[in-house]
């Protein structure tokens, strides 16, 4: 019986910006209805819109900008009224709307001058709300009142809105370690716009995040280059603590000059070519002989770039140890160097990790780092940092969605309290 293979597809759930949104609009008809009906709930209902983000970051800065906004627009609104009605009366022929588009200049010129730049868009909302639909027999002092007030209701209830969480005891206590690389590496995708977003939200909201990665700090930048955690990353296999904030190594293990040396003449003495990186100042350099086959010349191609990477071609300086040596070759040429290289007293000092290439069918990488090298080591360094004991460790092996171990880092960081034997549960799964 042949089975049928159907393709999974992924359809975003409807997140919490969405919902606050709905119920924002509806708040704002109720707050109509409540007043009377005085007013239009259309300018508090667009005022919400705008205010509610899918990050609670800057909430009231972001309100008092629009509240800026709304002031400048209104103003301008009412002496272009006051001025119409003088001169001008109820024309409302091509002469009005040449001058309406006229006034933009100066609404816009007013936030620049003031340094409001971002409450341009509202000055000109409210200023146009005012100047297109304003009826020449109501009060111009009533009506600009009405339509400034319409458009504060809208952001007052967006900043109380956007302040609101729904979540248990929050666990700031933690500290939190991803692993996204068999997702990245098996999916070829980053994390879709929803899940950045959560764990920014999540960062803001006091999450102690750091990452885990067998990759070089600069191709970790480049998979996820939206996310900023505040605690360094654990790269390189945990050779290396990586603060992104402030492009600082703060701890690296190191393999000796004099080791680092010796490994290079043992894999040179084999007819293979090494990737030898050295860290200098927080600069990343990688050193390199010969670009001996085509898995090697298509890495040079692909990374060397990079502004995150300084390939060059010259022996490393025997005084600069190396932070982790990488080969790339055929399998068999990598497999027979490995057993090699554990014969040799070289070993004792050395964690050595050996793999087939997905990119490059028929090939193999070996990588050998400072025997200390290790995810475990460094989140031991994290803990004695930050102060904090509690460390879960979130790791899919075989997972192809990244997104996914996001979705349970925000049930563990804001559900802790709730179910906490159900989330404990889960995390050792992942640890």
């Amino acid at each position: 019986m042949n089975r049928r293979e159907y393709k999974k597809i992924n359809i975003p759930h409807i997140g919490m910006r969405i919902i606050k949104s709905a119920f924002g609009v509806l708040l704002c008809f109720a707050v109509y209805f409540l007043r009377g009906r005085q007013g239009t709930p259309f300018y508090s209902a667009l005022a919400v819109l705008w205010c509610i983000q899918n990050q609670s970051k800057n909430t009231l800065g972001n309100a008092v900008q629009r509240t800026v906004g709304t002031v400048i627009g209104a103003l301008y609104g009412l002496v272009f009224i006051l001025i119409k009605l003088k001169f001008f009366g109820d024309y409302y022929g091509i002469l009005h709307y040449i001058a309406v588009s006229a006034c933009i200049i100066p609404i816009l010129y007013t936030t620049v001058l003031i340094k409001q730049k971002k409450a341009s868009y509202f000055s000109c909302v409210v200023f146009l709300s005012i100047v297109v639909n304003h009826l020449t027999d109501e009060n111009p002092y009533l009506f600009v009142m009405d339509r400034g007030l319409d458009t504060l209701i809208g952001i007052f209830l967006g900043l109380i809105i956007n302040s609101v969480h729904i979540h248990g005891k929050i666990a700031r206590d933690t500290i939190f370690v991803m692993n996204p690389d068999d997702a990245l590496d098996m999916s070829g995708k980053s994390l879709n716009p929803y899940s950045i977003v959560s764990i920014n939200n999540m960062l803001d909201d006091g999450l102690n995040l750091s990452f885990a990665s067998y990759r070089t700090p600069a191709s970790f930048l480049e998979s996820l280059p939206d996310i900023k955690p505040g605690l360094p990353i654990i790269a390189m296999n945990g050779a290396v603590l990586y603060d992104i904030n402030d492009n600082h190594f703060e701890k690296v293990f190191v393999i000796s000059p004099r080791h680092s040396d010796a490994i290079e003449r043992f894999i040179w003495r084999r007819g293979l070519n090494c990737f030898t990186t050295v860290i200098l100042e927080d600069v990343l350099i990688i050193y390199y002989k010969e670009l001996l086959n085509k898995a090697e010349s298509d890495i040079y191609e692909k990374l060397h770039k990079s502004p995150f990477r300084n390939y060059l071609n010259k022996k490393r300086p025997m005084r600069h140890p190396a932070v982790y040596i990488m080969c790339v070759d055929k399998t068999e040429k990598i497999l027979e160097l490995k057993k090699d290289l554990e014969a040799h007293e070289l070993s004792e000092h050395l964690k050595i990790l050996c793999y087939e290439s997905h990119d490059y069918p028929g090939y193999s990488y070996i990588k050998l780092y400072n025997k200390n090298s290790s995810v475990e080591n460094m989140m031991d360094y994290l803990k004695n940092k930050t102060g904090l004991q509690k460390v879960v460790r979130l790791e899919e092996k075989g997972s192809k969605d990244t997104n996914h171990m996001v979705r349970r880092l925000h049930n563990l960081f804001y559900f802790s309290g709730k179910n906490s034997k159900t989330h404990t549960k889960s995390a050792q799964k992942l640890t």
